[in-house]
């Protein structure tokens, strides 16, 4: 028979599984915010990384930027990083910003804002993502190629073919998390697939993980979804039509989430309210 303090156990870890979350709206920069992609934020500085494409998302046009905004929505350097083309997902690695930008990885040193290099990744075709693992190894989702690409010591492989409509990467100790069209999937290290969640009702777009292991999911259309360990999820808006939800920033610590709108050309920062 199941002890007393079995039994609570069981139903606290079932109500954890159950937590809802409300999204609270605290304000929405739109100040020279052209095409806003993704958003980084680096906790140390107290700042929001924002990726600009200023144009078409596919075409090397170099009027790309990163801006750099306060923590209150007021733009600290709009032209902080200038000359890319269609900058898309950001991650950062012991002081360096690494951004997909169409078929390259740009790296960028955080202290000075200067362009280390350029990796171009051959044969790429839409560079969308960047997640980095604990060795520093750099990948990167192809979502028009379906690919995820690998680059280590300045130098790109093919890591995964066949991910539908790659997009979100996420590192979680060894595993990979990938949004692929409508499923979220976990890769082991030895590429072993699981997946996680499907049936979001358009292509997932953005990534993050929350404390407790759950997720929040945009995709890019408009609507943003918890996405629970078990699979299950809600929908925690959908603004279709309105805004666009793309690759989001988000601080665990103060359960801040920050959403660029793409062609709405401004960020929405909210907060998470546990239910």
């Amino acid at each position: 028979m199941r002890t007393f303090l079995s039994v609570l156990a069981l139903l606290f870890v079932s109500n954890v599984n159950a937590q809802t979350i409300k999204l609270e709206k605290l304000w929405e920069a739109k100040e020279q915010l052209p095409v806003p992609e993704s958003v980084v934020y680096v906790a140390e500085k107290k700042e929001l990384y924002v990726s600009l494409i200023d144009g078409e998302g596919n075409v090397k046009d170099g009027k790309g930027g990163v801006a750099i905004l306060n923590l209150d929505g007021s733009v600290k350097n709009a032209t902080w990083i200038t000359g890319l083309n269609a900058p898309k997902g950001m991650a950062i690695y012991k002081g360096k910003l690494y951004v997909a930008d169409i078929t390259a990885v740009v790296c960028i040193d955080l202290s000075n804002g200067k362009i280390i290099e350029k990796i171009e990744v051959p044969n790429a075709i839409f560079l969308n993502d960047i997640a980095i693992d604990k060795k520093g190894v750099v990948y990167v989702s192809d979502t028009r190629t379906n690919k995820i690409h690998r680059i280590a010591n300045g130098q790109s492989t093919v890591y995964l073919e066949n991910v539908m409509a790659a997009n979100g990467l996420k590192f979680v100790k060894d595993d990979l998390y990938a949004l692929a069209g409508p499923e979220l999937i976990k890769f082991d290290k030895n590429k072993n697939k699981t997946v996680i969640a499907s049936g979001f009702e358009k292509s997932g777009d953005g990534l993050e993980r929350l404390p407790n292991g759950d997720f929040l999911v945009t995709c890019w259309a408009g609507i943003i979804y918890h996405v629970r360990k078990d699979g299950t999820k809600d929908k925690l808006l959908d603004v279709q039509g309105k805004m666009n939800t793309a690759d989001i920033g988000f601080d665990p610590k103060a359960n801040t989430l920050w959403v660029p709108t793409f062609n709405a050309n401004s960020v929405v920062a909210y907060q998470l309210k546990y239910k």
